[in-house]
């Protein structure tokens, strides 16, 4: 017709047939006579059928078809729809687990920090306590050893206080390094 492919002029055909059927069903409609005190109309139920199944028939093939990938279609878009629901809900779920995770993670660390203060403050504590306890002992052992200091001074000096007179020796003409260190010795 014009200009178009030829393979659609049988279609355009079948569409314009079609149409021409679906306009005589509506003239027989509004032609129809009404039933006496009713706005009802009577109609040739069969002839309306007859007109109305073979526009139908000649429906083109491809309007089918449009119609049959209209309702494929939107199968599809609700089968994705849901798919993709699916995929935002696992998204949020592990996006909730990741979170969690990093919220023990965090409270972890923090526990972790926690722990490793308290055991520097006990070791601290401990830590001044033995050197308390080594300063107590070391002051202890320092008043003993004075005490015995003082008992081991008090007893040379009595010693030497009530020690008689010695006999002066001879002093050997070199005294030896080693002998000199200890001539109180000697001079026992």
């Amino acid at each position: 017709m014009n200009g178009g492919p030829v393979g659609d002029e049988p279609d355009l055909q079948r569409i314009s047939d079609t149409e021409q059927l679906l306009r005589r069903a509506i003239d027989v409609v509004s032609s129809a006579k009404t039933m006496p005190l009713s706005s009802s109309a009577m109609i040739n139920r069969d002839e309306v059928i007859e007109l109305l199944d073979e526009a139908l028939a000649r429906f083109p093939e491809e309007l089918r078809a449009a119609r049959w990938m209209l309702r494929e279609r939107n199968e599809y878009l609700a089968k994705t729809r849901r798919e993709g629901d699916d995929i935002l809900e696992a998204a949020r779920a592990q996006a909730e687990r990741m979170v969690q995770r990093t919220e023990v993670v965090r409270a972890a660390e923090h526990r972790a920090r926690q722990i490793v203060e308290s055991a520097r403050a006990e070791a601290n504590r401990m830590r001044h306590e033995v050197e308390d306890f080594c300063d107590q002992r070391l002051g202890s052992f320092e008043i003993i050893l004075e005490r015995v200091m003082k008992t081991v001074a008090a007893g040379r000096q009595r010693l030497t206080a009530t020690a008689l007179p010695r006999e002066e020796a001879p002093a050997p003409a070199e005294p030896d390094a080693a002998n000199a260190f200890f001539d109180q010795d000697e001079a026992r």
